[in-house]
């Protein structure tokens, strides 16, 4: 049976410019400009540079009548031409807030030289090899990753060699020619687990009694090495405390990742770019916006004169029409994306001057326990924008203090009571945590349930599942794995 019914749904829809803003909001300094580069690609009405003959001011189109796109014709008086081509028509917009020159080289360096595949290759051609095997060698090269471990099983190499390359071997023949591939530098690279890549690169060394005992460790009792059961290994070997550890130090000094030791990798050099930096000036806090994102943009000159001369034109044809159409369409999409880009500024230099008051504690001294409980709901409040707004800010941001670069989003904490009643961030207590595993006996290291009673005589009374948690989000091992001989 049909029924009728009337529904009212409450709905927020974003404007495909609002959508784009918060897309710009996000994005970091370096993506930023190539977001720009990209936009001026595709909308030829967009250039970069001051306007030599004339200054505009903002609002260039505000007043601009409305066209429907899918009308085969339209009539002169239907776009009123003058507003395109009066002297406040195009914004030339640059952020005042700039600590980079324009000089400044903006490209992000690549590394130079031979390629780490590259180079394992030009190895291989020291060594005397048939044409199937150097074949199968220069496959296998190919499949190590970056890190210079073959992560593939030998039966996958050799389904892969037959299906892509037309090479039919089998695994006894892969094998053997592992062996050789083994034997390029760095030592360790083409091992197929961390245990085989520790053991090859012992095998390089020059043999001593230690190296053989770490060598013997590993491949017969890396289970326990791994854990670090040291009164086991000492048992199982029946040697003295200083024997084991010089074995332990011998194995301590290799390369888990071998692929990352190459010097002529052609790997992109990340660089972090600051977005804000913040100075203490004379006792006062001083926050500036990374003048990279504030670019010097306006419209196309020529555009204007293409507008001129339809305007000047007697006869309008059709083409004429379609042509200022398009035209209109440029210059529509240069305005927004020139104010998009103030907006953009805006929005990022209220919400870290937000985010710097508050913390203006650490921001003076550097002091990582004067840093204050924070949520994103505490700035947007204060700034007045949308705490989804904030998170875009803060997720993707670095700040340049003088006690380094940080993420903002760092920033950002819980808060928790200490035993005077005082709200302290859980990031203090963090600190206080790291503090005390370094300062402790890493030959006895403290439990999780030790920590605890420590930090409560500190002051902070929170539950050992705190403490494993905050540690695990410090990245610090339990006690058994932070052991030392």
């Amino acid at each position: 049976m049909l029924r009728q019914s009337l529904n009212l749904k409450l709905s927020q829809k974003l404007s495909p410019q609002q959508i784009q803003l918060m897309k710009l909001i996000q994005l970091p300094t370096q993506a930023f400009e190539q977001r720009i580069k990209e936009e001026m690609n595709e909308n030829p009405a967009l250039e970069s540079g001051k306007e030599e003959e004339e200054e505009y001011e903002k609002d260039e189109f505000d007043n601009e009548e409305d066209f429907d796109d899918d009308n085969d014709s339209i009539e002169a008086d239907e776009i009123n031409i003058d507003e395109y081509l009066s002297d406040d028509e195009t914004p030339d917009y640059k952020y005042s807030a700039n600590n980079y020159s324009d000089e400044e080289q903006r490209e992000t360096p690549l590394a130079a030289g031979t390629s780490f595949h590259q180079d394992l290759l030009n190895q291989l051609h020291t060594f005397i090899l048939t044409d199937e095997e150097r074949d199968i060698a220069e496959f296998l090269v190919g499949s190590i990753d970056d890190m210079g471990y073959l992560r593939r099983s030998l039966t996958d190499l050799v389904d892969d060699m037959a299906f892509t390359q037309g090479i039919y071997t089998d695994e006894k023949t892969v094998e053997k020619i592992l062996h050789i591939v083994h034997e390029l530098e760095p030592a360790g690279v083409g091992a197929r687990d961390l245990q085989e890549c520790l053991v090859l690169q012992l095998k390089h060394k020059t043999p001593t009694e230690s190296v053989g005992l770490a060598l013997d460790i590993l491949e017969n009792q890396f289970d326990a090495f791994t854990k670090k059961h040291y009164d086991k290994l000492q048992g199982k070997y029946g040697i003295s405390l200083e024997q084991l550890k010089k074995a332990i130090d011998e194995i301590e000094k290799l390369n888990p990742k071998p692929g990352n030791s190459f010097a002529g990798s052609t790997r992109l050099i990340e660089h972090v770019v600051p977005d804000f930096t913040i100075r203490v000036v004379d006792g006062e806090l001083e926050l500036t916006l990374n003048g990279r994102n504030a670019p010097t943009l306006h419209v196309s000159r020529d555009y204007k004169d293409m507008m001129q001369t339809y305007k000047d034109s007697r006869e309008k044809s059709q083409a004429q029409k379609d042509a200022v159409m398009f035209i209109k369409q440029k210059l529509d999409s240069a305005k927004w994306f020139i104010d998009a880009i103030k907006q953009r500024q805006e929005t990022l230099f209220v919400t870290m001057n937000a985010i710097m008051h508050f913390q203006e504690g650490f921001f003076l001294t550097g002091d990582e326990t004067k840093l204050k409980p924070m949520i994103l709901k505490d700035i947007a409040d204060i700034v007045g924008l949308d705490i989804s707004t904030i998170s875009r800010v803060a997720n993707s941001k670095y700040v340049d203090t003088p006690y380094g670069t940080k993420l903002i989003k760092e920033f950002f904490s819980e808060g928790m009571l200490n035993d005077q009643g005082e709200e302290v961030s859980t990031l203090e207590i963090k600190k206080i945590l790291r503090d005390v595993i370094d300062a402790e006996d890493k030959r006895k290291p403290l439990p999780d349930e030790e920590l605890m009673e420590i930090l409560k005589e500190k002051g902070y009374p929170i539950a050992r599942r705190t403490i494993a948690k905050y540690r695990e989000q410090l990245e610090i091992p339990v006690a058994r794995m932070r052991k030392k001989i």
